[in-house]
């Protein structure tokens, strides 16, 4: 599977979310938000070697139930799942590295 570079403006819900086989990575964030921009270079850097995880990237905000179903309060917000069910998150993530452990983790599950 290849990184989305574009903000979804429809969700899944959260049963649909819960019921993905596999590894999955859910981006929530905003196409104006500064801390989002600024981490796509690093998430894309980060996916290189991991294809076979599937990648979510939610426009959040007021009023969206998926985001707030995570308790997401901060953007970007990335939660890998493993076959629905959460095994790592990063919040604000500032390096290649930290997103690359992660989803080096989701993958070896």
């Amino acid at each position: 599977m290849v990184m989305n570079t574009v903000y979804a403006t429809s969700e899944p819900t959260r049963a649909e979310v819960d019921a993905l086989q596999g590894a999955t990575l859910i981006e929530f964030g905003a196409p104006w938000c500064g801390y989002c921009a600024g981490a796509q270079p690093l998430i894309a850097a980060a996916f290189e070697g991991h294809d076979s995880v599937r990648h979510l990237k939610i426009e959040d905000g007021k009023g969206r139930p998926l985001g707030r179903s995570f308790g997401v309060k901060l953007w970007p917000t990335l939660v890998l799942l493993r076959g629905g069910h959460e095994v790592a998150r990063l919040v604000r993530p500032a390096d290649v590295q930290s997103i690359r452990q992660a989803l080096d983790q989701l993958q070896a599950g």
